[in-house]
């Protein structure tokens, strides 16, 4: 009887992992399948690398799209992943229990708030400060960095953390018996021994940030060009999807589903950067 049950929870679960490989199998069918003829139809360059979205026209360039996500990321990352090491460093080596009890609640909070509503946050109290700015409109790069570099903290700081907590005790008290300082052990274990467990914080910050559609439509600008200045508008490829599959259809539909292609292409790339490192690191 044990053994039949072993025997049925492993088939069980088996059958949840192939479940879960066949979704993702059959959205990678769906994309490729109508994403890769409107590319050669458009042609691949021109789609790629044309700086024209113009779907009445038949236009459809999203190399302004590509750099607006990369852009808006690197925004976010520049921003955001300074602040999210300093502040899992202060959590794991100087802040006491009691802030603790507060500051780790907040994490998780922050972690836990719906998209829509940073995006709300970011239109009424980020959009009017940056508007003060000369030659800003408010909606613009530097506002969509503000916000997606708040909105990775919690990822960054959560993986940090972990990471941190995982060195050995040794190596602390190792470099207080040579004569370091509590805030120079803490910097001097932080690089070497937790370099991968920030790195794969980094990579999933960057992941977030580059998948985020709601609150950057709230505060881009959503604006299909090149961007000359951190205070102009900007469209992501995500915000290029949600904001035309609504109304598009023949060509444009399928130009779409070729965008979220480019996009798929963007996260596997992060998501296989994260497995060669976590692989690194147990090697």
């Amino acid at each position: 009887m044990h053994s039949l049950k072993e025997t049925l929870a492993k088939y069980i679960f088996l059958l949840v992992a192939c479940v879960s490989i066949l979704a993702v199998a059959l959205i990678c069918i769906f994309l490729f399948a109508n994403g890769i003829p409107a590319m050669a139809e458009i042609g691949l360059g021109d789609f790629l690398l044309g700086t024209t979205w113009r779907p009445s026209n038949d236009l459809y360039g999203i190399f302004p799209m590509i750099l607006g996500s990369i852009y808006v990321t690197a925004g976010a990352i520049i921003l955001g992943v300074p602040i999210g090491i300093l502040t899992a460093m202060y959590m794991s080596f100087f802040a006491s229990k009691r802030v603790l009890k507060f500051m780790q609640p907040a994490v998780e909070l922050l972690a836990g708030i719906p998209s829509v509503v940073y995006g709300f946050f970011g239109l009424v109290v980020i959009v009017p400060l940056v508007d003060q700015l000369p030659r800003s409109n408010g909606s613009c790069i530097l506002t969509a960095s503000i916000l997606l570099g708040i909105m990775i903290l919690p990822t960054i700081i959560t993986v940090s953390k972990s990471s941190l907590d995982a060195v050995p005790e040794s190596y602390y008290e190792g470099s207080l018996a040579l004569g370091a300082t509590h805030e120079r052990s803490a910097f001097s274990i932080m690089f070497p021994a937790a370099k991968s467990g920030v790195l794969a914080g980094v990579i999933l910050g960057i992941g977030r940030a580059i998948g985020e559609t709601m609150a950057v439509i709230m505060v881009a600008g959503n604006q299909p060009r090149i961007p000359d200045s951190i205070l102009k508008g900007v469209r992501t490829l995500t915000a290029n999807i949600v904001i035309e599959m609504g109304y598009a259809a023949d060509l444009h539909r399928e130009a779409l589903i070729a965008t979220a292609v480019v996009l798929f292409v963007f996260v596997l790339i992060i998501n296989v950067s994260f497995s060669l490192l976590k692989r690194r690191n147990t090697l």
